[in-house]
């Protein structure tokens, strides 16, 4: 069945493909791995996630709540510190199971690209629809919420039959990574990056982003978020630190122009959250977002812990690094956690 006649203007839908569920990490060619590990001169490794129990309470995003762990078992039988005896009963075997509860974009994080959609006239019959990258239904191919009949507590259930996280899984996720350092030349107050300040920091640093490239925006939020001992400030966390200006459509034509694979930041949304008041009546709330989830199927990376690789790569006078980067292989899930690794 034809999913749409028209795209949005600007995007990338149907350029790999009527069925693609990659969009630009489609981008992440042999080659693209072949450079990431020709930056690989130390064999030193960093790991870009914070623990999945920060940032702590649920301010950042009143929905997304920190991670529940329980041991497996009943009250007849908890499986944890679990005495059993071996098969010749000669032994007493110690043993622990556990699962967890977990919002999957409470800390270190991938944004799929079910994540965030648009209403659309896909079809071009002026009735616009709710759907998502390369024309994917609200409804038919990310379903939910719907009664849950399986009787596990959650109330409902939802899922992505359509790019859900597990496409982000099978690729794997590994090139070239490019840092760039925003905290060190804005410091930590609250700032809407736009594109000819972004362009002027590339210069001085001597960054150049090729296709392909997984850009990294290193802020110093998360370090910020860190030193508030998983109680964020409410009056801070969203008026701190370096931001993306998602109005600045400038700004959004280069990350179209760039080419880049995947647009990831050590803050809460990349871009700025709320956005900067738009013109008109009709336009997104989330801007980037919108740009890079529902038009160049850009994956975006959130809350990552960049501080230690910045601050290496800040003293060497280096900007790349091999990044590997797969989320859960979890069917249907749109949002992971991550545990990243760069290595210099």
């Amino acid at each position: 069945m034809k999913r749409w006649n028209r795209r949005p203007e600007g995007s990338t839908w149907g350029d790999w493909g009527e069925d693609d569920q990659l969009g630009r990490l489609n981008l992440l060619t042999p080659e693209k791995v072949k450079q990431g590990v020709a930056e690989v001169k130390e064999g030193l490794s960093f790991c870009l996630s914070l623990a999945l129990d920060q940032p702590g309470g649920n301010v950042l995003n009143i929905r997304r709540l920190p991670p529940v762990l329980s041991p497996t078992g009943d009250e007849n039988g908890w499986r944890f510190n679990f005495l059993t005896r071996s098969f010749d009963k000669r032994f007493m075997d110690v043993a622990s199971d556990d699962r967890v509860v977990l919002t999957l974009q409470y800390s270190t994080q991938w944004d799929t690209l079910a994540h965030v959609g648009a209403e659309f006239d896909a079809m071009g019959n002026g009735t616009p629809e709710p759907m998502y990258y390369n024309g994917y239904r609200a409804g038919r191919d990310v379903v939910g919420p719907q009664p849950d009949a399986g009787g596990d507590g959650c109330g409902h259930t939802s899922y992505a039959h359509k790019l859900g996280v597990e496409n982000m899984a099978v690729k794997a996720i590994q090139g070239r990574g490019v840092l760039v350092d925003l905290e060190k030349h804005f410091g930590r107050c609250h700032t809407y990056v736009s594109h000819d300040m972004l362009m002027k920091v590339l210069e001085r640093d001597n960054v150049v982003v090729e296709k392909g490239d997984m850009l990294l925006l290193y802020t110093g939020f998360t370090v910020e978020i860190l030193a508030m001992n998983k109680k964020p400030d409410p009056a801070r966390v969203h008026a701190m630190c370096a931001v993306l200006d998602g109005r600045d459509e400038k700004l959004l034509q280069w990350i179209s122009d760039s080419g880049i694979s995947a647009l990831i930041a050590d803050n809460y949304g990349v871009e700025a959250v709320p956005a900067r008041p738009g013109v008109g009546d009709n336009h997104p709330s989330l801007p980037l977002h919108h740009h890079c989830l529902f038009k160049l199927g850009l994956n975006l990376g959130e809350i990552w812990w960049l501080h230690e690789l910045a601050m290496w790569l800040r003293e060497h006078k280096r900007n790349r690094f091999l990044l590997t980067a797969p989320p859960l292989r979890l069917p249907g899930a749109v949002g992971s956690p991550a545990t990243p690794v760069a290595t210099v």
